[in-house]
């Protein structure tokens, strides 16, 4: 019985082989993506941060991954607990149309529209992160007086990376 079973092995195995071969013009079974490590995301973060204290400002910065989720997270110490949460729905709504939030501001003004999705703030304090045409995520600000102020200590956050993600290329 054992031959018979090693035989039947034989044969499935040889099938499987000349059955799977691989051609050059196939479709690729998987993709790969680029992403952040946790060093880099902390890094952007704290670029915010240190960019806004250098203004005398207490915030929180969010960074998120191109799928929305929560990479680093780093509230200053006086920066308020609702700062986390603002900075957070910033980074998402960035993350999802690609652009720096302040050009979504007043961009969708129906009521049932996509911009009223409740993960979205569509003000301004939020940047891609973006480098030699890699989309990696987005980082969000909140605390600052404007929303502009923000959006700056956002893009130093990923100016704080941007050489090292272009060179990474």
């Amino acid at each position: 019985m054992s031959r018979l079973i090693r035989a039947v092995q034989a044969v499935a195995i040889a099938w499987i082989v000349v059955g799977t071969e691989v051609h050059a013009d196939d479709e690729p079974l998987f993709v790969s993506v680029e992403r952040l490590t946790l060093e880099s995301a902390l890094s952007v973060a704290q670029g915010a941060i240190d960019a806004c204290r250098a203004e005398g400002l207490q915030i929180a910065a969010t960074v998120v991954d191109r799928n929305g989720r929560i990479q680093v997270q780093l509230r200053d110490v006086l920066a308020p607990y609702v700062t986390g949460p603002i900075s957070e729905r910033k980074a998402i709504a960035a993350m999802a149309f690609n652009l720096p939030t302040s050009e979504l501001d007043g961009r969708f003004t129906n009521p049932f529209s996509v911009g009223k999705f409740e993960e979205f703030v569509m003000s301004a304090g939020a940047v891609p992160i973006e480098a030699g045409g890699i989309f990696y995520g987005a980082v969000g600000v909140s605390g600052a007086p404007s929303g502009e102020t923000d959006e700056e200590c956002a893009a130093a956050g990923v100016d704080a990376i941007r050489d090292d993600l272009e060179m990474s290329q």
